[in-house]
């Protein structure tokens, strides 16, 4: 049920951005999003920026609900790291506190 809901989801926003003209055109190689970690019931998607030759600690906290459809909150944080593979990592460990402190309340909160 968790695989068939994050395809719904991805498949969803492919179609919302191809409609509403999202990305850039001359842009060839669509950046791929990365592969989700599981972590007590929410998915982290982490999505390193570029920031002046280094990374930002960015990304999704996705949770599957009932009927099939997806709870997503967005963030990006002040922190950079040289390598991407390292901020990752960061990414990843700073999403799993924030689901432990916050945890569904995340989705109540405002942006």
């Amino acid at each position: 049920m968790l695989k068939q809901a994050l395809e719904e989801s991805s498949m969803l926003k492919k179609l919302f951005s191809g409609l509403l003209g999202g990305g850039d055109p001359s842009d060839k190689s669509p950046q791929k999003e990365r592969e989700p970690v599981e972590y007590k019931g929410f998915l982290i998607v982490p999505d390193p920026q570029e920031a002046g030759g280094q990374h930002r600690v960015s990304g999704w906290i996705r949770k599957p609900v009932d009927g099939g459809e997806m709870r997503e909150r967005r963030f990006e944080r002040s922190d950079v790291v040289p390598g991407e593979d390292a901020c990752v990592e960061l990414t990843i460990a700073k999403s799993q506190r924030y689901i432990d402190d916050i945890g569904e309340g995340m989705f109540e909160q405002e942006h």
